[in-house]
Formats: structure tokens, C-alpha cells, sequence
């Protein structure tokens, strides 16, 4: 299975490289599966269901949350009939919405998706390790489901390299979000399982993590509180990562970075 996950799509220019590109680059690359974080995408803060539904008419499968997930007061009424969008799985029982989903292919495959949320320098959830692992129990990699994917929607590089090691052999990819920034650790680790820290921002690079930056920067030089944050408008880069996937075993063969527009050095997957 051909599988690409975005990173947090930050602002109208993150939207529009997304829209504008993702459709090309299933074709191209012969994506069986898209996965994007939008935690971000409605003027930087929270989803609207309006543009959850213009993602998935242009090429997204399942769309991924994080500590944003409430800042749009409409997602809440929306996302408990809209399945394919997915919150972090351990808030707390009750939240609306799910924290993980199953989709089949036009072929009969089927993909996992998770979304989790890290505890350090994050809002105190339930443990995600443990949350995790009670779904994992349910869904055997390989057996009931040719792939898993997992999104860590984490500030803290350890608590991401911790679950990428808990779940190795046990999911497909295990991959980073919410920090911005994209790393260039990606691997596939001992026991089959690829990931990468963090899958960066699909959003204005010139920017404070897609933010326009007076606004940010004054925050930090005065420590006072200041307007509100808006995102940048620059061209933005689209940052994700593409993973290759062995049906039989729904480990990962092969991963490759996927970087295009704006700013940071360009790189498309060649496989």
C-alpha cells in the first residue's frame, strides 16, 4: 500500500497547496491512501466542515486533529457524522468523535488510521501509550488490516521517539506532527515500522511555525499579550512523508520525505 500523510495544514496557503497539488500526486505517485493533519487548516485554528469537505473532494481520505481540534465551535455538531476526521484518542470518554478509523479501498484492503495526543508540554489527557495499545489489541497488522498508521500529535521529540519504539512491528508508520517543523530522521526501525519525529507544516515557511511573524516575535520580546496570531500568506511548502507498505505483513519497505513549493528545499519521493 502507497500511503502519504501531510503535515498540519496551517492557513488558506496551506490549504490552496494542498488542494491545488494533492490530486496531481495521487496519479503520479500511485497513492492507495492520503492522510492529512488540519488542526490548523481554517485561519490557523481548528477545522470548518466546509473545508474538511473540499479536502476530501480533492484527495483526502482521513483527516487527523490535535490540541486545535475544538478552536471551530462547527466541527463539534459535525464530526460525530463525519467519521473519516479523527480527534486525538485519548481525550477524555464522552468527547465527540473518534480517535481512530478504518478505511477499505476500492480494492478491499483496509487501512487503520490513529490519531493520539502527547502529555509533556501538552494538555493533560489520558496516556496515549495506553490508549494506543487497548486499540491495538483489537486490530492485528497484516491480519485484520494491511496497514496502520499512527498520528503523534506531540510537542516533546521523546515522547514521539518512545511511541515510534513501543509500536514497532506492531503498526506501518508512526509519524510526528503538531511542532511545525519537519525532521529528517526519518527510518523504518528494527522491527518493521517507519517513522519520522514530525512530518512538518503544509504552510508559509517564512513565517514563525506559519504564523506571520511581528505579531509572534513581539510576543517573545515583551512577553506581553499582543494581536492575534494570523497566518502567513507566502507560498507554502507542502511537508509530508510517503510510506511503501508490504500487504502480507503491513510493515513499511520503503519511505521517502515529500517537500514542493515555497521555501525548503524541494524533494518528491521516487518510488
Amino acid at each position: 500500500m502507497r500511503i502519504l500523510f501531510l503535515g498540519d495544514i496551517v492557513g488558506r496557503c496551506g490549504r490552496e497547496a494542498v488542494l491545488s497539488r494533492l490530486p496531481g500526486l495521487r496519479c503520479s505517485l500511485s497513492l492507495d491512501l492520503v492522510i492529512v493533519n488540519a488542526e490548523n487548516a481554517s485561519h490557523g485554528f481548528g477545522l470548518s466542515p466546509a473545508i474538511a469537505t473540499s479536502l476530501f473532494e480533492n484527495g483526502v481520505d482521513v483527516i487527523t486533529l490535535g490540541n486545535h481540534s475544538w478552536d471551530r465551535r462547527d466541527l463539534i455538531g459535525h464530526i460525530s457524522s463525519a467519521p473519516r476526521i479523527i480527534r486525538p484518542i485519548n481525550f477524555p470518554p464522552g468527547t465527540p468523535g473518534n480517535g481512530s478509523v478504518q478505511v477499505e479501498l476500492a480494492d478491499g484492503r483496509k487501512a487503520l488510521v490513529v490519531n493520539a495526543m502527547g502529555r509533556l508540554f501538552m494538555d493533560p489527557l489520558d496516556d496515549p501509550f495506553r490508549c494506543v495499545n487497548e486499540l491495538l489489541a483489537r486490530h492485528r497488522l497484516g491480519v485484520t488490516t494491511q496497514a496502520i498508521v499512527v498520528d503523534i500529535h506531540a510537542e516533546a521529540t521523546s515522547e514521539k521517539w518512545a511511541l515510534g519504539n513501543v509500536l514497532d512491528g506492531r503498526v506501518s508508520l508512526v509519524v510526528g506532527t503538531h511542532t511545525h517543523t519537519p525532521t529528517a530522521d526519518h527510518r523504518i526501525l528494527p522491527a518493521g515500522t517507519a517513522f519520522q519525529t514530525d512530518a512538518g507544516m503544509c504552510g508559509d515557511y517564512d513565517s514563525v511555525i506559519g504564523m506571520c511573524k511581528e505579531p509572534a516575535m513581539t510576543r517573545f520580546l515583551r512577553k506581553m499579550p499582543g494581536e492575534r496570531l494570523q497566518p502567513a500568506e507566502g507560498e507554502a511548502t507542502m511537508c509530508g512523508i510517503m510510506v511503501e507498505t508490504d500487504d502480507a505483513t503491513g510493515l513499511a519497505r520503503r519511505l521517502a520525505p515529500l517537500r514542493q513549493g515555497g521555501l525548503l528545499a524541494q524533494t518528491l519521493p521516487d518510488f
